[in-house]
């Protein structure tokens, strides 16, 4: 037998200073992982850890080495059968190699005793009871001062504003300019030319390069540069080593004062917009954002608009060069920029870079109407599916609200997540839903969408929607208990930090602070409002803004395999979420424009 395999045979207690695996303990003689009937157990203090065998009757022999012994040098106390080898063995050892073995391991093992007899002190007074507390009586301490790097801004004569934040941590440059304009902006007849906008601006190029020999520059840098579009605004944006700012910034400055959007590469984005619009229904979630919108803000509103094939069709080059023309000026833009530069430096190449730039005309706001939904039930029937996606909707707030902080405290008690009041009652106790939350929402200068969203199987879709209404009513009547409430001041204020832990999260913040014209201390006094907050703010704004017979119901499913019909709960109205036709133009004319 090996020695290996001998030591599982002795049943002994073995010290020993290699920590095979963190998370599987091993017996130290090195043979493999311990067992069900052996405790391991690590004591840092003592640099050594403990393989402890119960099953023995009789354990009969202790040995220790320290941390800094190489793992080939570990010793077995053996008997003298085991040392000498199996019986008959014609390679066993003499009788002298075994009474020497025995002799070295037993000086070794009385040398020992001290430092064995001390770690075994440490073990059990570690784990004493007085020093152990319940989970539930350990004191969280206080969260820190929060005090985030703040950005310099600058404010160039033309009217473009500029924040630099640095970030020495990697050698790297990200940058962004937000131009004020975006798809509310644009004419309802042509619902999809942004999204059409944000992409030919990249991928069309510059009038002296082509979007691909764009990329070949780029991929060769490990360098971005890329152009989006949002419901207010586009923009462009780059990422490059430090050393390959120059180069990138040309390219970037050359995409922002001289977009091509050559027809093809229109034509391509048309193509897959197309494909967009022809699978949208593929997908639950896909339909009940988009329809939800569309209940709650109205068919018109600017913030509902769906791009269908003939508002596709009909954008040309001219609309996509003129809306550059018309926006893209410096008094409409927020530049902001973070990584590993100088200051003074960066803030004079971009004051060289953009100081000469005219100011244009300022981008207006749209007068968008917002209206609350009727009230009511609206069914979208789709027989391929075996659950339904219930959402109860109605006009949320907007950010600038006094009561804003405590509808987030609210939400988060509500239906926040997984200690919530809606997860609780109607998943775990209820077990009506697979997935459900929700809570009153917020825009930044328009109101959010309050949505209380569930997911249940078909044949409870009814009990459901009734279990909601009886949360809401609950949330109404019984005030937030004190355990409730610092559990969801917690939940929000320690993840709130991690939503801004870094120079360049901080950046974009404050650059959305100043798009939508927000005090600049408004990160810095999200936690003190949020600490502010009492039961009686939770319920009041609960009454204020949460109201169930104001609510759109819209029920995505299978009606056939309702437990109940719909109709019980009331009068159902049937939503249309076909696809208009192309035009006959767009189907003579065929796929890319041919």
């Amino acid at each position: 037998m090996s020695a290996r395999t001998n030591a599982i045979n002795l049943k002994a207690v073995i010290l020993s200073g290699a920590l095979a695996s963190p998370f599987r303990p091993r017996c130290f003689c090195g043979v493999g992982p311990a067992r069900s009937r052996r405790t391991c157990c690590f004591l840092p203090t003592a640099r050594v850890l403990v393989t402890q065998i119960f099953a023995t009757a009789d354990p009969s022999v202790v040995l220790s080495r320290s941390l800094q012994r190489p793992p080939s040098r570990s010793f077995v106390m053996t008997n003298s059968e085991e040392v000498s080898g199996r019986r008959g063995s014609s390679h066993a050892p003499s009788k002298q190699f075994a009474n020497t073995a025995r002799c070295s391991l037993k000086k070794r093992t009385q040398s020992s005793f001290v430092q064995v007899l001390f770690c075994f002190v440490l073990l059990f007074t570690s784990f004493s009871p007085a020093q152990v507390k319940p989970w539930n009586q350990i004191q969280a301490p206080p969260l820190p001062a929060f005090k985030p790097q703040q950005p310099l801004r600058v404010q160039l004569p033309n009217g473009m504003v500029i924040f630099l934040q640095e970030d020495h941590e990697l050698p790297l440059i990200d940058a962004s300019a937000r131009i004020r304009g975006g798809s509310v902006n644009a004419p309802a007849n042509k619902a999809g030319m942004l999204g059409l906008y944000g992409e030919v601006w990249r991928t069309g190029g510059t009038k002296t390069k082509t979007g691909d020999q764009m990329d070949d520059f780029l991929e060769a840098r490990a360098a971005k540069i890329e152009t989006e579009d949002d419901a207010e605004s586009t923009s462009i944006s780059l990422n490059c080593l430090k050393g390959d700012f120059d180069a990138v910034f040309d390219m970037f400055l050359d995409l922002l004062h001289n977009p091509e959007f050559r027809t093809d590469k229109l034509e391509l984005a048309k193509d897959q917009m197309y494909t967009e619009i022809s699978r949208r229904n593929d997908d639950v979630e896909s339909i009940v954002h988009r329809e939800s919108r569309i209940i709650a803000y109205g068919k018109d509103n600017a913030y509902a608009r769906v791009p269908e094939y003939a508002t596709v069709a009909s954008v040309s080059r001219d609309d996509l060069l003129n809306w550059h023309q018309q926006y893209a000026y410096p008094n409409n833009i927020i530049f902001g920029i973070t990584g590993d530069f100088d200051p003074k430096a960066m803030q004079a190449k971009l004051e060289q870079a953009f100081g000469s730039w005219q100011k244009g005309p300022g981008a207006q706001q749209p007068d968008v109407k917002f209206t609350e939904p009727k009230p009511g039930l609206y069914l979208i029937g789709k027989s391929d599916v075996n659950q339904s996606t219930i959402a109860m909707l109605d006009l949320g707030i907007e950010r600038s609200n006094p009561d804003y902080f405590a509808v987030s405290v609210m939400n988060e008690i509500f239906g926040g997540g997984f200690s919530s009041r809606l997860f609780n009652n109607i998943r775990s106790k209820l077990g009506l839903a697979y997935a459900v939350g929700g809570g009153v929402g917020f825009g930044w200068d328009r109101p959010g969408l309050t949505n209380i969203e569930m997911q249940t199987k078909s044949a409870t879709t009814v009990d459901g929607i009734q279990a909601l209404n009886n949360e809401i009513d609950d949330l109404q009547k019984n005030a937030a208990t004190p355990e409730e409430l610092k559990r969801a001041k917690d939940n929000i204020l320690n993840s709130f930090i991690f939503q801004f832990d870094t120079p360049e999260k901080v950046l974009r913040e404050k650059m959305s602070y100043e798009f939508y014209h927000y005090p600049f201390d408004f990160l810095e006094r999200y936690r003190t409002e949020v600490e502010k907050v009492t039961a009686d703010d939770v319920t009041r704004v609960a009454r204020k803004y949460v109201h169930k017979d104001r609510m759109a119901v819209l029920v995505l499913g299978n009606g056939a395999e309702f437990g109940k019909p719909l109709s019980t709960l009331g009068p159902v109205q049937n939503v249309d979420i076909a696809i208009p036709p192309p035009p006959a133009s767009l189907m003579q004319q065929g796929p890319g424009g041919e």
